[in-house]
């Protein structure tokens, strides 16, 4: 199976056995969304929970203007909509393909009796939601607490730590989606990208980020270097 690695290699099912991992590709199935097909809607019972496995997916809320905020983008190997299918809850977002995508999708029922046969799982379960849920809120916090330059900064160190401290990636968001889930205007993103640019802070080459001072990001950030996103430590 093309997937069995990326199941595997997803941090809910981190350190589970062959067989375990075996046990999970039984109770699910594999779901194919085209581009800007919706996964499910704010209010929807959460009846189950997926990994990506191809492509990218959204999680974002309208306000009552019917403006966008993106709360999170998923990419291959990561899971979306556990937290409110472990809480029993309807889904608190909406969730959109942004590409054609694949995604994996596990029943919460037969989840939950698997669950109950494996508790080890049970615990990597909540060691993952528990981290989530501290980035989230510090996201929150720095949303609330940030000026723009400084979400921007926190973003592009996100963006290099998931790639291993890489100095030169590309953006994994289109500029006018990376302003709506920093919270900006594309204007805005676009005039702090240039100073941080004059600045010699940072060279951007189209999608292409190269950081050029890394010490000099970090400040704009406010992040320490122990504060660098958790969910790429694991």
């Amino acid at each position: 199976m093309t997937y069995h690695n990326l199941i595997k290699k997803c941090f809910i099912f981190n350190g589970l056995s062959e067989k375990d991992i075996k046990m999970v590709e039984e109770i699910g199935s594999l779901n194919s969304y085209s581009a800007r097909q919706n996964i499910f809607f704010e209010g929807d019972p959460a009846a189950g929970f997926h990994i990506v496995i191809s492509g990218k997916v959204k999680i974002f809320k309208l306000s009552s203007e019917g403006r966008e905020q993106i709360l999170h983008i998923f990419g291959p190997g990561e899971p979306f909509g556990e937290a409110a299918v472990f809480a029993g809850i309807n889904f608190p977002a909406n969730a959109t393909a942004m590409e054609p995508t694949k995604t994996f999708y596990i029943e919460r029922e037969k989840f939950v009796a698997l669950l109950n046969k494996k508790p080890s799982l049970a615990m990597n379960l909540l060691a993952i939601l528990s981290r989530r849920l501290m980035i989230f809120a510090r996201m929150i916090g720095d949303l609330s607490l940030k000026e723009v330059p400084g979400r921007l900064a926190t973003y592009l160190l996100i963006l290099s730590a998931k790639k291993n401290g890489a100095s030169s990636f590309d953006l994994d968001l289109p500029k006018t989606q990376l302003a709506s889930l920093l919270g900006t205007i594309p204007e805005t993103l676009s005039r702090i990208l240039s100073k941080m640019q004059k600045e010699e802070i940072i060279e951007v080459k189209g999608a292409r980020i190269n950081i050029l001072n890394f010490e000099g990001l970090r400040e704009i950030s406010g992040l320490l270097d122990e504060e660098l996103p958790l969910e790429h430590h694991h």
